[in-house]
């Protein structure tokens, strides 16, 4: 049977929109991602140091901060509050420029600073696979976001 003309403009507009949501959510994801992200991939000529948190509230927790030999010493820094920020824990951090929050560095920081984009790939995944109706990569696309989370989680 032909398909209609009528029939493959509505395909084509579905698979048009489907890739716009899907590059939504990805550059969601990556922007989200990117706040904290940039302070540990642009590093080189920030303040660096380790922290021992010893307080946390709702959304920060208050530490300590030793700084590195080339960093200013500062009395009390503020981490945002994570599962991977508890009373006592002891890490690497950079300084974000003109303030006093610092962004955890390290491998366990990298991997939870792209936390947000591996949810978007895993909501990414199911458009790819339900509305664009490419499997493979969906299922790529999927494990590469779980494989993401599951790092994080291991590495916190």
């Amino acid at each position: 049977m032909k398909r209609s003309s009528s029939h493959r403009a509505a395909v084509a507009g579905r698979q048009v929109a489907m890739g716009l949501v899907v590059l939504v959510l990805l550059v969601a994801g990556v922007w989200s991602s990117w706040d904290a992200a940039h302070h540990i991939v642009l590093a080189k000529g920030r303040e660096h140091g380790t922290v021992t948190v010893t307080g946390c509230g709702d959304a920060t927790c208050t530490a300590s901060f030793e700084p590195d030999a080339v960093s200013r010493d500062r009395g009390r820094v503020t981490v945002d509050r994570s599962v991977a920020a508890r009373e006592g824990d002891r890490f690497p951090v950079v300084v974000k420029p003109g303030s006093d929050a610092v962004v955890r560095t390290g491998m366990p920081g990298f991997l939870h600073a792209w936390v947000p984009l591996g949810g978007a790939m895993l909501l990414a995944a199911f458009v790819i696979g339900g509305g664009l109706r490419m499997g493979r990569t969906a299922w790529g696309v999927g494990t590469a976001g779980a494989a993401l989370l599951m790092a994080t989680f291991v590495a916190l």
